[in-house]
């Protein structure tokens, strides 16, 4: 049932405190991604070479982190059951591009824990429009068991006719969507008209990062690793005063007459430098030096921060530039140092697949096809990116083949780098492949039958 304007804006109000609870977490992560926030500590005093130091520290690790799991995240098809096609719904998710859209979906999840996407009806198909946490909330009844929301509050910052910042908000429920118009502060929404959708449930899916912690929701890949970044750029930062102010070995004479000119400023030979040397004729001329800091322990620091930040993250070493010794390594090898990043990708499918899923099911509501909506039995199928020699997989399919009497065309999908579109033009050759040689086949059982070779044709010793 539709809600009055006065419930609609009850509801947005709550939601805007909702938004507002969660949204220093949110901020927080994203000046982290984005190199914003920096842990080392800047005195009011600080002159504008420190703070250049201070900037020349600012190593972020954080988004590799993101990326190193993205990157192995690539939805290539929708099959049901018992099926080598994709299903309908997946026309939808193509003409959306969806194939592109994907990525920054899966990016938003793995930053900050959840991310959203909506399903609306359109023309000539539905529109699937992807939100992050700090553009949508929602709020479910039971937030493990629901499949849908009870509302989700979608909230763009725009600029009215006048140029001043507005906010354009969405509400979505069961049956509506309502519109508002607040102010940058986002304290008082203005109801600005609803539209019907027709669906039947809150036409909103999220992402979850991980379903692991179930007490305290979902969590993020970068907030459990805020500390160490703060702690890899203090130890950058410790590096880059001693290489600055330390590293450079400084030199001491005694008993040495120093030059001065008429106001008893000393010249400028006696000026120390790297591209100078002094010399002295007095007996009682000492030269010496003092040694320069060791940036050993500081590099060392730091290595060591990484490689936890490695372990934690289930990243491979070599990903951080922290993997002394490893070079010319076999895809066997290769495959064993990521086995880490592959189980956490592993379960990142799962979640993320089930996600899509049912944002492909929603679609086909919004579509109108019936049959679509109530397939549950319908999988996402994923690119496999996992590092292997091509050779090691083509021998274990053709083994699969030959021993198992697996059918060979039922492997092909297996083959590493295999894509949806690559796999029907490989079915479409073999099929028309297969047509030829059924013909070929024909002709030459006709031509043993007939003594005058094929059909309607004269034999070569036979007059026309």
């Amino acid at each position: 049932m539709a809600l009055s304007a006065d419930a609609a804006t009850d509801v947005v109000k709550h939601l805007i405190k909702v938004r507002q609870a969660e949204a220093d977490r949110l901020d927080r992560i994203h000046d982290y991604m984005r190199n914003k926030r920096c842990g080392i500590y800047v005195p009011r005093s600080a002159t504008a070479e420190y703070r250049r130091l201070v900037d020349q520290s600012k190593i972020n690790i954080l988004p590799l982190v993101v990326t190193a799991v993205a990157q192995n995240l690539f939805a290539d098809g929708y099959r049901p059951a018992r099926s080598m096609k994709n299903a309908k719904p997946w026309e939808i998710w193509q003409a959306n591009r969806w194939d592109a859209r994907q990525a920054g979906v899966y990016r938003a999840a793995l930053t900050y824990g959840v991310t959203y996407a909506s399903a609306l009806p359109g023309d000539p198909v539905p529109v699937l429009t992807p939100y992050s946490p700090r553009q949508m909330t929602a709020v479910y009844e039971d937030p493990i068991n629901d499949e849908w929301p009870i509302f989700a509050l979608c909230v763009m910052v725009q600029r009215d006719e006048q140029g001043r910042p507005v906010n354009r908000m969405r509400l979505f429920d069961d049956t509506m969507v309502y519109r508002f118009i607040g102010t940058a502060d986002g304290q008082t929404p203005t109801f600005d008209g609803a539209d019907e959708h027709g669906l039947g449930v809150t036409p909103v899916v999220r992402w979850l990062n991980e379903y692991g912690d179930i007490d305290d929701g979902p969590q993020g890949e970068v907030e459990p690793l805020i500390p160490l970044q703060d702690s890899l750029q203090q130890t950058t930062f410790s590096l880059r005063m001693a290489e600055h102010y330390a590293a450079f070995r400084q030199r001491w004479v005694t008993g040495m007459k120093i030059t001065e000119d008429e106001n008893g400023n000393p010249l400028e030979p006696w000026n120390a430098a790297v591209n100078r040397v002094w010399q002295s004729e007095s007996p009682d001329t000492k030269f010496g030096d003092f040694a320069e800091t060791s940036l050993d322990g500081y590099l060392a620091s730091r290595k060591a921060t990484l490689s936890i930040i490695s372990a934690i993250a289930q990243i491979p070493p070599h990903a951080l530039l922290v993997s002394d010794g490893i070079s010319n390594l076999s895809a066997e090898a290769l495959a064993a140092i990521e086995s880490g990043l592959q189980r956490k990708v592993g379960e990142r499918k799962t979640s993320f697949g089930e996600s899509n899923e049912q944002l492909l099911r929603l679609a086909s509501l919004a579509a109108g096809d019936e049959t679509g909506w109530r397939d549950t039995s319908a999988e996402i199928q994923w690119r496999d990116t996992e590092s292997r020699s091509l050779a090691q997989v083509a021998d274990a399919l053709g083994k699969m083949a030959q021993m198992l009497g697996v059918p060979p065309r039922a492997l092909w999908s297996e083959l590493p780098g295999m894509t949806d579109e690559k796999l029907q033009r490989w079915e479409a050759i073999a099929d028309e492949d297969g047509g030829l040689a059924e013909l070929h086949a024909m002709l030459r059982q006709t031509v043993e039958r007939e003594p005058g070779g094929i059909p309607g044709r004269q034999p070569a010793d036979t007059p026309a």
